[in-house]
């Protein structure tokens, strides 16, 4: 297991219960759109690949055959399972494993997603591969993350300001680059359609745990870059609150 592994362990283990209740994490339209995107039908079985407290995983299995979910943490499996006893689902598999070497044959799913799982991930393209991997045949492998801004400064200074916010944040990748993981893996130009994923600085704070000083640095660079957009997520004041907006693009490759 990689130190890397550990960091990610330590921040969801923390991360569990504020991440599963962000508004735009559970964000019933946000759901629904991937769902529908995807295409999921009656006789799917879909892996969701980090599935974390298995937001992902319920929304598919109210219309596919069978859904699994697989994370690293343990402590975002047992929110997937708690929010599975909620929902009374009975079509649901979940378990902790590494994403890196999914333990599935392949081909065993119709559908293979992960959702703002990549920006965490030292090599997504390997990521990728695996979920290519145990994908069947005209099945489906879908992406959703993060999207840096085009602009090179101004993505590097938003992972920057990632980075201090969530030490396991590796990298959000353009579009471009997202785009460019589908063909280096064989899948070929991804569908995409997009959404905002709307956040507020105190409220995204309240549910991170940047190391002792970071948080008063998050604030600077969120507060300065209300001037000119330098991290290019459209921050914004709104009374006494700095709001902005983490562009999120849904990538979808027949496989």
């Amino acid at each position: 297991m990689s130190s890397h592994d550990d960091t990610i362990r330590e921040q969801f283990t923390k991360q569990a219960i504020p991440f599963s209740n962000a508004p735009g994490i559970k964000d019933e339209d946000a759901l629904r759109l991937l769902v529908e995107f995807a295409g999921a039908g009656p006789q799917d079985v879909v892996l969701d690949v980090a599935c974390g407290p298995g937001l992902v995983v319920c929304a598919f299995a109210q219309v596919a055959r069978h859904v699994t979910g697989i994370d690293l943490t343990p402590a975002m499996i047992e929110r997937a399972r708690e929010l599975r006893r909620q929902k009374g689902l009975t079509n649901v598999t979940l378990e902790v494993g590494d994403v890196l070497s999914l333990p599935y044959p392949d081909a065993s799913f119709s559908i293979v997603t992960a959702r703002f799982a990549f920006h965490h991930l030292p090599d997504p393209r390997a990521v990728l591969a695996e979920m290519k991997r145990v994908c069947a045949p005209a099945g489906n492998v879908v992406v959703i993350d993060v999207m840096a801004s085009p602009d090179p400064e101004k993505a590097a200074a938003f992972n920057r300001m990632e980075r201090l916010r969530d030490p396991s944040h590796v990298r959000a990748l353009a579009l471009t680059e997202l785009t460019r993981l589908f063909s280096q893996t064989g899948l070929g130009d991804p569908r995409t359609t997009f959404y905002g994923l709307r956040s507020e600085m105190e409220a995204l704070l309240r549910r991170s745990f940047p190391e002792p000083g970071n948080a008063a640095k998050i604030r600077r660079i969120l507060r300065d870059s209300l001037a000119d957009d330098a991290l290019g997520i459209g921050t914004h004041p709104q009374g006494d609150e700095i709001h902005f907006v983490y562009p999120v693009a849904i990538l979808m490759a027949r496989r």
